[in-house]
This record gives structure tokens, C-alpha cells and sequence, in this order.
């Protein structure tokens, strides 16, 4: 059975079978994180936790629908795909913090917060996934 090619209908979105898992497991922090960050600072607090989190998540989003483009196009793309993906993601991550860190906003550190337990969570609930899943093989040609 091969990967359907990228112009036909749902090519990436067969290339991303973890995503369910992931996005909810993200959804399960954002309803325990925001009333979290609303006892803790306030309305300000709670939203800083809900961009944290969907900051994280809409970034993962980029990288795993970026990638499995690449694939789908021609496999040999994914490491310069990801690459140049993950470096503009990153800059960008900067400038927007720079941004948000010089206006004072309150929101920042439980912004800060939620994107690293939102990083957690994804990757984590990403390695349970896929040590959880089946993985095809072939047997070695014994001749």
C-alpha cells in the first residue's frame, strides 16, 4: 500500500494520523491551564495561558502540514522543508515575544508558562502515539 500522491484528496491529511490525539490532549490542557491562569492572575493570566497554548499548537500545526507537504511532493524535500519551517517559526516565535515583552503585558509569564507545558504536552502525547502504533514492516529478503 503506498501514500496517496499529493494531489490527490486527503495526501497530507493521511500523512498526519497523530493529530487527533495530540490536538485533544492540547484541548485538555487548555481546560485545565486557563481557569488555572485566571485563579492565579486574573482574566489577563487566562488569556496569556490560552495564547500560550494555541500559540504551541498553531505552531505544530505549521511543521506537521509543512512536512507532510514535503512528503507528499517528494520525500527527499522533509529535512530542508522542516528545516527552513522550524527556523522561521523560531524567528518569528522571537520577534512576537520581543513585541509582547516590551509592551509590559502582564499575560507574559503565564504565556510563557503555557507554552512550555503545552510543549510538553504535545510531545509527549506525540511519543505515546507513536510508540502505541502499529508500524508496518517487510521481511528481509532471505536469499
Amino acid at each position: 500500500m503506498s501514500a496517496p500522491a499529493a494531489g490527490q484528496p486527503g495526501a497530507i491529511r493521511k500523512r498526519l494520523p497523530y493529530l487527533r490525539t495530540t490536538l485533544l490532549a492540547s484541548v485538555a490542557l487548555l481546560v485545565v491551564a486557563v481557569p488555572v491562569g485566571a485563579m492565579l492572575r486574573g482574566p489577563t493570566g487566562a488569556l496569556g495561558v490560552a495564547a500560550g497554548v494555541a500559540l504551541v499548537v498553531f505552531s505544530y500545526l505549521v511543521s506537521g502540514v509543512s512536512v507532510a507537504w514535503a512528503d507528499a511532493v517528494n520525500p527527499r524535500l522533509i529535512m530542508s522543508v522542516g528545516l527552513v519551517t522550524y527556523a522561521i517559526k523560531i524567528v518569528i516565535l522571537g520577534v512576537v515575544m520581543a513585541v509582547i515583552a516590551a509592551t509590559g503585558w502582564s499575560g507574559l509569564a503565564p504565556m510563557g508558562a503555557a507554552i512550555i507545558a503545552a510543549v510538553a504536552v504535545w510531545t509527549i502525547t506525540h511519543l505515546v502515539w507513536a510508540v502505541r502504533s502499529p508500524l508496518p514492516y517487510v521481511e528481509p529478503n532471505q536469499s
